[in-house]
């Protein structure tokens, strides 16, 4: 029979590091003594204890899992994706990690596939990042779910952590696969945008690409096959995210130093599912676009100005694919080549964007 069972995860892991470990060398003696009871203090208190939702078998399995990628655009799931999604993980171990929220996907996951188990992680600090209990239930999943949320408090709690270390040991060693919805979806591209100081419009966006709330990170988060020097974005046409997803790409090529900038940009209620192999499919009732350079860059991304990026009308290569229920149209991830849907192209003068 299928259970729900409420569990805290704490464990002491060392010597936690005090706020004061940058202490200057010319402290007094005083000084010093006061910051090592301050340390002593912390490392005395309690651990950080991790909520953890469990459904099903608490045992730990071990099956054969398929590599992929799952890239959810939010709002309702998409019940056939995450069938996909699950089915990959060889009736093993499906792991949900969030920041916020409570045990939301147990039972509709557990219901929809045969699986061992699902378990939710709310990991909300860096502390409970860094336990060896929490990286140790990621490494031991066979499919890993990041939900929906805020992409700054994945960015800031799990970045440089065991945590981002147990996602990309699943990406690139174990071949599992790895989803996301919403703001999961927004952290699995190789560029991302970190949301560190709240969101952006696209009229933010293309009237200033340097504006406070552009901020990008690439490489250094999230290493999933393929989606080098790709930016992912969610709830695309439904926020009319189609111009911050464009300023992204100049922005890549200008900050970065990218020759070639690329773009999966997914509709709410859609999904693309990307095999071991790069090839995706479509699923849902909306569309997802696929954007990258066409030739040069911006002719004008500076701090300040609007962006212009024409390039005779054509700056950025355009295909979209309308989701189904059984997974429409063809894309390679790795050859960046499709079929199924329709190509155009993406301009924007003066901060207005464009479409032919």
């Amino acid at each position: 029979m299928k259970t729900t069972i409420l569990i805290t995860l704490s464990i002491f892991c060392g010597m936690i590091a005090c706020k004061n470990d940058t202490i200057t060398a010319d402290l007094s003696v005083s000084s010093q003594e006061t910051a090592s009871r301050e340390n002593t203090r912390i490392t005395a208190g309690k651990p950080p204890v991790v909520t953890s939702y469990l459904t099903g078998n608490s045992a730990d399995v071990t099956t054969t899992t398929q590599g992929g990628l799952l890239l959810m655009g939010g709002s309702t799931d998409v019940d056939a994706a995450i069938a996909w999604f699950l089915q990959r993980s060889g009736g093993g171990d499906v792991v949900v990690i969030r920041a916020t929220g409570a045990d939301g996907y147990n039972t509709y996951m557990y219901n929809m596939v045969p699986v061992n188990s699902v378990e939710t992680l709310i990991i909300d600090s860096r502390e409970k990042a860094a336990l060896p209990s929490v990286e140790q239930k990621i490494r031991n999943a066979e499919a890993l779910f990041i939900a929906g949320g805020d992409q700054w408090d994945y960015v800031n709690y799990w970045k440089d952590t065991p945590v981002e270390n147990a996602i990309n040991y699943l990406l690139t060693t174990k071949n599992v696969t790895v989803g996301g919805t919403s703001a999961g979806c927004a952290i699995l591209g190789g560029t991302y945008f970190s949301a560190s100081r709240g969101t952006v419009t696209s009229a933010q966006a293309l009237a200033n690409p340097y504006n406070r709330y552009m901020t990008l990170g690439q490489n250094d988060f999230v290493a999933a096959p393929n989606m080098q020097n790709v930016i992912t974005d969610s709830h695309y046409t439904q926020r009319d995210r189609q111009g911050r997803h464009i300023t992204f790409l100049s922005k890549m090529m200008k900050d970065f130093g990218n020759t070639t900038a690329k773009g999966i940009g997914v509709d709410e209620e859609t999904a693309v599912c990307i095999d071991q192999n790069g090839i995706g499919k479509v699923y849902g009732v909306n569309h997802a676009y696929f954007l990258q350079n066409n030739t040069l860059g911006a002719e004008t991304c500076v701090s300040g100005s609007p962006l212009n990026w024409v390039r005779s009308n054509q700056a950025v290569k355009a295909y979209k694919i309308q989701g189904n229920a059984a997974g429409n149209g063809s894309f390679n991830a790795a050859t960046w080549t499709f079929s199924g849907g329709t190509s155009y192209f993406y301009y924007v003068t003066n901060g207005i964007l464009g479409q032919n």
